[in-house]
């Protein structure tokens, strides 16, 4: 079995999940008493949240890279970066290790092929539904249409997602308009909808959609430990 490198904290809230989610799949896969291997290095998401905003992308790259060097250096044999928004400097970090990154984007856009979806729905922080280094993965390299909300709903979920998810702090009220802007993406062609955030799947349910939701987090951490015993 091959050792996981966790780069977490970014936030706790969902970190925790990956390290659930990898073991119960190893243990699922191999049985008996079978846990994974994983090293983990957490970095405090306070900092790194302050740098997001201020568009200091370099700096957080940088901080992430030299993580990434200390969990090759305690024996990963690859790297799953447990954050959607901070795969906007996956590069940067698989610049500085020897190990793959696993990257979340191309471990999402598998499922969603693999479910014979075509125009996808992207929920996530304003980074991750606005810049490019996530949609155009998903659309220049996978070949889906992916369809966003709009400037008043992208600015909704990013608040939720920092001043609450990202705090631990589930809101009906909050669910209720995801589940309404999820509604309309599907008005407007999607057949399901990416949770591009990993604290998402903390708030909304397959039962809050009309059409199939991709857990980011699910799906990243699964693969990862498939990978893992392959």
């Amino acid at each position: 079995m091959k050792t996981i490198g966790l780069l977490g904290g970014m936030s706790w809230e969902s970190t925790v999940s990956y390290y659930q989610i990898i073991n119960r799949t190893i243990n699922g896969q191999l049985g008996g008493l079978h846990s994974a291997k994983i090293v983990l290095h957490s970095v405090d998401f306070h900092e790194i949240e302050q740098l997001q905003h201020a568009g200091a992308w370099d700096k957080t790259g940088s901080i992430l890279a030299q993580a990434a060097r200390s969990l090759q250096a305690a024996g990963a044999d690859c790297l799953v970066l447990c954050t959607n928004t901070m795969h906007r400097v996956a590069d940067a970090i698989q610049r500085a290790i020897e190990i793959p990154v696993l990257h979340i984007a191309d471990a999402v856009a598998s499922s969603v092929r693999e479910s014979g979806i075509h125009g996808i729905g992207l929920l996530g922080t304003k980074f991750t539904m606005e810049q490019a280094f996530y949609r155009d993965r998903l659309s220049d390299m996978h070949g889906l249409k992916v369809l966003i909300p709009d400037k008043h709903q992208r600015e909704m979920i990013h608040r939720v997602i920092y001043e609450e998810l990202c705090a631990g702090n589930i809101n009906n009220e909050s669910r209720t308009q995801f589940a309404e802007i999820i509604r309309d993406l599907a008005s407007r062609g999607a057949e399901g909808t990416i949770l591009g955030c990993t604290e998402l799947s903390l708030l909304v349910k397959q039962e809050d959609s009309p059409v199939p939701l991709f857990d980011t987090t699910e799906i990243h951490a699964r693969r990862a430990a498939l990978w893992a015993i392959s």
